[in-house]
């Protein structure tokens, strides 16, 4: 007869039969019987057996190929350029309108690729708002030429003082 682990306490001596009356279920292949340390090995192997491969919460990965961890560098995005580009330009009034252009086709190549862009989305709206507040200055300054040519057209060339307003019209 031999002596219960000590260093597990409970465990039924090897062979003997748990209270509910059916015998232990026996090891897989090449792993301990429960309670039992794991064997020692020689080499140049692990200490400890791999973990089992086959069917479990996550499958292996096919032989050749190795599932991504954390560390590994992601794929690069291809978009990005664009979008930083893009941002960067619609902040530029007139050159607002090719920052719209390239953060847009970033944002395209990124989404095509299964990836995000908030670069190419925030140069999107920056260039965006930015070009509407050019258009808008573009207007009132054409207007306001357009005023001031008419009235030099009507006074004819010199300095003219019409109300509280000075014109200067060329000769």
């Amino acid at each position: 007869m031999s002596t219960p682990d000590p260093y597990t306490p409970g465990t039924p001596e090897p062979g003997a039969t748990p209270s509910g009356g059916t015998p232990p279920q026996q090891p897989a292949a090449g792993q301990p019987a429960p309670g039992q340390p794991y064997p020692a090995q020689t080499g140049d192997g692990p200490a400890y057996p791999s973990a089992p491969q086959g069917p479990g919460p996550y499958p292996a990965a096919p032989a050749g190929q190795y599932a991504p961890a954390y560390g590994q560098p992601q794929p690069e995005n291809p978009g990005k350029t664009l979008g930083i580009v893009g941002l960067v330009l619609g902040f530029f009034g007139p050159l607002a309108l090719v920052g719209l252009i390239l953060s847009i086709v970033g944002l395209v190549k990124s989404r095509k690729v299964g990836q995000s862009n908030g670069v190419a989305v925030a140069g999107i709206i920056v260039s965006g708002l930015v070009l509407v507040g050019t258009i808008i200055v573009g207007v009132i300054i054409g207007v306001g030429v357009g005023f001031v040519l008419e009235q030099c057209a009507e006074l004819g060339p010199g300095t003219h003082v019409v109300g509280n307003t000075t014109f200067t019209c060329p000769s």
